[in-house]
């Protein structure tokens, strides 16, 4: 007995609905990179239709769509960095970003089989990748001379704290971004899903939904379910057994936490080895049998326990769910120092998928 991960493919469309309710006047890039978010992306590809296009960061994952038969058009969000990178992403008739000048040198010097999609990445303020304000005209202008490029190059950059509605990085971005825009004649591509949901500013000709996808909000101390997303993956186990423990006994490893008084302690079969976040704290929610218990003691690699004093009721075989519908995962992340992005890509191949198509 461990851990299952329940995939509800029909809440990606309705998310997607979501995205598009916040933008709808921008087209949408469905963001699938990291095996989608740790939800399997050859699983989830197909339950996008409702996109314009998908994206992956890097150029494997794109190829490994087509070669499962994934006829959409595809962004590679890091574009391509080296020769042979930049012919799959030709001969497989990828979109790409460039962001550095040794692409542009790539690009140059090497014959295509048919020119590629290209966007230019402007790094507006994140300092993470793209090419500074002051280089974007060359840059630019390599590309649209450039014969192995296709018109119609397009603009993007990416927002580093959009996720906080009172943090200035953001308009300064913006404005950035505006201003460099206004040389060009091109379709621009600014919002993540934090720009989404709080910045209708920067919905531009594309959106680049991601994390909202799999039902989980970005924005600081909101949860998806309070816009209207509903949870993708529901991580559940069940309790293996329950035991009974006198005042002042120690629970887990290194006792750290203590019995208050005589009470029950349930045992989940789940842990770190299957992704739960080691460093939750005591206290941090889980539920069982639909209502909360708290954890107590340590996480450990195949367990954690449970206090059971609100439910001592509660038997061997009953249900956990560890996060997702119920239980935000970013609730769950927030108590582990973490974030529900995490959460998702952390789950083990030890865990056992479930798919299922909810309605509603």
């Amino acid at each position: 007995m461990g851990p299952t991960a329940r995939i509800d493919l029909s809440a990606l469309g309705r998310n997607l609905q979501q995205a598009r309710a916040f933008a709808p006047g921008s087209r949408v890039y469905a963001v699938i990179k990291a095996n989608a978010y740790g939800h399997g992306m050859l699983r989830v590809a197909p339950f996008l239709a409702g996109a314009d296009a998908l994206a992956v960061a890097r150029v494997d994952e794109a190829v490994q769509l087509r070669q499962a038969g994934i006829d959409r058009p595809l962004l590679v969000l890091e574009g391509f960095f080296d020769a042979a990178e930049l012919d799959a992403a030709a001969y497989y008739r990828l979109e790409v970003a460039v962001m550095q000048p040794e692409q542009l040198a790539i690009l140059r010097q090497r014959p295509l089989t048919q020119p590629v999609a290209c966007w230019l990445k402007v790094d507006s303020g994140m300092h993470r990748l793209g090419f500074q304000p002051a280089a974007v005209a060359a840059a630019w202008q390599a590309l649209r001379d450039n014969p192995m490029v296709a018109g119609g190059v397009g603009l993007m950059t990416h927002l580093a704290s959009a996720d906080d509605p009172d943090d200035p990085a953001t308009p300064a971005q913006l404005s950035t971004f505006r201003q460099l825009c206004r040389q060009f004649e091109a379709p621009r591509s600014i919002a993540n899903s934090a720009g989404i949901i709080g910045w209708p500013e920067a919905h531009a000709e594309w959106i680049r939904p991601g994390i909202m996808l799999y039902g989980a909000s970005p924005m600081l101390g909101q949860s998806g379910e309070q816009i209207g997303l509903r949870p993708v993956m529901t991580l559940q186990s069940r309790l293996i057994a329950v035991n009974h423990f006198p005042k002042g006994s120690p629970i887990g490893y290194g006792g750290s936490w203590v019995c208050p008084e005589d009470m029950p302690v349930g045992v989940v079969a789940a842990g770190y080895g299957d992704g739960y976040p080691r460093h939750a704290p005591a206290g941090t929610p889980l539920l069982l049998n639909g209502r909360r218990v708290p954890l107590i003691g340590r996480v450990s690699m195949d367990m954690l326990n449970v206090d059971l004093r609100s439910q001592p009721q509660a038997r061997v075989g009953d249900p956990v769910v560890l996060w997702g519908q119920g239980l935000p995962a970013e609730e769950v992340a927030a108590r582990a120092g973490t974030i529900a992005y995490e959460l998702f890509c952390g789950v083990t191949q030890r865990v056992r998928i479930e798919e299922i198509n909810g309605q509603g």
